[in-house]
């Protein structure tokens, strides 16, 4: 569930399909710049009800969503 959602924002922020975007896939290597991936932190954090801090660990579709599933099954 989680992995869908991510998958689709950046689909339909970035116009790409859902099957171009992979758990390994960068956020740079996307076009998205520091500034698109703060505000997609923000978008998910609403999203999903959490709080989530900017962190260079968080450069990845997978390292968001595993620190992203980390934090629901807390909540």
């Amino acid at each position: 569930m989680v992995l869908n959602k991510v998958k689709e924002m950046l689909a339909e922020k970035l116009g790409l399909s859902v099957d171009e975007i992979t758990v390994e896939s960068k956020f740079s290597d996307l076009g998205l710049d520091s500034l698109d991936t703060a505000e997609m932190l923000m978008n998910l954090e609403a999203e999903f009800g959490v709080s989530l801090e900017v962190d260079a660990s968080l450069n990845t579709v997978g390292a968001i969503v595993e620190k992203l599933e980390s934090l629901v099954g807390n909540a």
